[in-house]
């Protein structure tokens, strides 16, 4: 029986959330699940209508985004899990791909690469992230910024049982808490040198609203982990 792929989409009042939907609804492969978590939107509600027929809906208070991917993960019934902002894109072949190439490497975590488009979802830029031509060069990353793009990243759901689910009380920087645990726990990331999600860049985008505030949070988190994420790479690069 073929493994079946959760894609969660957080939503919060996002203008995009159609073509993010759509993304999602026609990857080509099957079976996957479509779960949208409404982390207590008060704008573009309407514009889930006609879709909710085709997905699972869940609605909750307003939390964050680790709590909207919380929630998801916890009712997802894949075997996987992708995680798609509203404001994002998924290629068609997206979780094709990537499944499997990580059943090819027995893998319990992947990322990919990424294309950079604009409000009106025009391409800006092709493969925008890193192509890391070594884990050596993808781990020595992490000491000067957070190298994964998030909706590039598939899970194995089981990985959830060692690593636990994303920290709620980090607005901003949870993904990048996630992916230092994930290496941490001596998970190894594998990397697929596709672009196969477009990163939307706009101007009601957290990262440009929140700035400040996400600089201090990602110090924190850097400050928590890179003492223990240097010494493991230390020991790799022996």
């Amino acid at each position: 029986m073929k493994p079946k792929v959760t894609i969660i989409i957080p939503f919060y009042n996002c203008s995009y959330v159609e073509k993010a939907l759509d993304s999602a609804l026609n990857q080509s492969y099957r079976p996957i699940e479509v779960i949208l978590v409404d982390d207590g939107s008060t704008k573009h509600t309407e514009r889930l209508v006609p879709y909710r027929k085709y997905i699972h809906y869940l609605g909750k208070q307003n939390g964050g985004t680790a709590s909207a991917l919380n929630h998801g993960i916890r009712h997802a019934s894949g075997d996987y899990i992708a995680w798609l902002s509203s404001d994002d894109v998924f290629h068609t072949d997206k979780i094709y791909n990537q499944l499997y190439f990580m059943l090819q490497y027995n893998s319990s975590i992947s990322h990919t690469n990424f294309n950079y488009i604009d409000d009106h979802g025009s391409l800006t830029q092709v493969r925008a992230g890193e192509p890391f031509v070594s884990t050596k060069r993808f781990l020595e990353c992490f000491a000067s910024g957070n190298p994964v793009n998030g909706c590039t990243v598939m899970f194995k759901k089981q990985i959830f049982d060692s690593i636990g689910l994303f920290d709620e009380s980090l607005p901003y920087t949870h993904d990048l808490d996630m992916w230092y645990r994930v290496l941490l726990g001596g998970h190894f990331t594998m990397y697929l040198d596709q672009a196969l999600v477009n990163y939307r860049l706009h101007s009601n985008m957290g990262t440009r609203l929140h700035s400040d505030r996400i600089k201090l949070e990602y110090d924190q988190v850097q400050a928590r982990y890179q003492p223990r994420f240097q010494e493991m790479l230390r020991r790799i690069c022996v």
